[in-house]
């Protein structure tokens, strides 16, 4: 068969396991509940077991706050999550011991960034965020992750309120924050304004549009901060064709022709990757980096 390279995208809702080849093409592909850590786990395991012959390495993309630094002592904990029963979990030890073959580590987030910088030729300067039941972001400079003493949370940056907002006294569903970025606009502070899951939402709900507001100012912030060349939206509430269009006007209008940045078509984007694959594909491409001692 070949050398193999296994994605492992740990999210909070669910586990998506793959094997790819070394074209990065998926081999096979599972996913499952995220439960207990000791159930998840043993699935994992029991999944790429099956493919142990030919596994040269396995990249873990995770949901956080995770350990990233090798040099810790923690490295490939989850850290202080708020999902019961995940907190100080060390999933890479656990995955480790299981195989004698290498392993990458970094946030979901990040594993979809590097997975849409491949897709995206030329592409050497890539925000990507995930709009979902959170919101996290992962950046690439010239090939490399963005981050220093850890990953960034970017879903975690304040932002400006929408007036709806400030009339009806909402600030966010944000356990550790009130008025941050994922308070304001992941998935479930749509049900917490409206009594209504998202997508049972109209297109032409007004919610819509405060929704795109906070999104455009995470568009704005990284456009400050990192001066991409392309800014990708990813995730459930991204995942509706009229949002991307919303966040392009409400961008425009908070940039207010500060700075010069490509066509918003082209700069402020969805997926390039299709069926929420970017992440699969960039664990695919960090096992192998892991593989090689790269």
């Amino acid at each position: 068969m070949g050398k193999l390279y296994g994605s492992i995208e740990a999210g909070g809702t669910k586990f998506v396991c793959a094997v790819g080849d070394e074209e990065f093409t998926v081999v096979d592909k599972t996913q499952f509940p995220t439960t207990t850590p000791e159930e998840t786990i043993a699935q994992t395991i029991a999944y790429f077991k099956t493919f142990e012959a030919d596994l040269a390495g396995i990249a873990i993309g995770s949901f956080g706050p995770i350990d990233i630094d090798p040099s810790s002592e923690t490295y490939g904990y989850i850290t202080t999550t708020p999902k019961p029963g995940w907190a100080n979990v060390d999933l890479l030890g656990q995955l480790s011991t299981a195989f004698e073959i290498p392993f990458d580590v970094t946030t979901d987030v990040n594993s979809s960034a590097y997975g849409e910088a491949l897709a995206r030729p030329g592409a050497e300067s890539l925000v990507y965020y995930t709009i979902g039941t959170g919101i996290g972001a992962g950046a690439i400079q010239k090939g490399e992750f963005v981050g220093g003493l850890g990953h960034t949370e970017a879903g975690h940056t304040y932002v400006m309120a929408h007036p709806e907002d400030v009339e009806h006294g909402f600030l966010g569903v944000c356990p550790f924050h009130k008025g941050c970025l994922e308070g304001m606009a992941s998935g479930p502070s749509l049900e917490a304004r409206t009594g209504t899951r998202g997508e049972l939402i109209e297109q032409d709900a007004s919610v819509w549009d405060v929704q795109a507001f906070y999104i455009a100012q995470a568009a704005l912030q990284a456009t400050m901060l990192y001066r991409p060349q392309v800014i990708v939206f990813g995730g459930g509430v991204m995942a509706q064709d009229h949002m991307v269009m919303r966040v392009h006007e409400k961008f425009k209008t908070l940039l207010n022709d500060y700075l010069p940045v490509p066509d918003l078509a082209d700069y402020i984007v969805t997926p390039a990757v299709a069926d929420n694959g970017s992440a699969t594909l960039g664990n695919f491409a960090l096992a192998k980096l892991a593989a090689e001692g790269k």
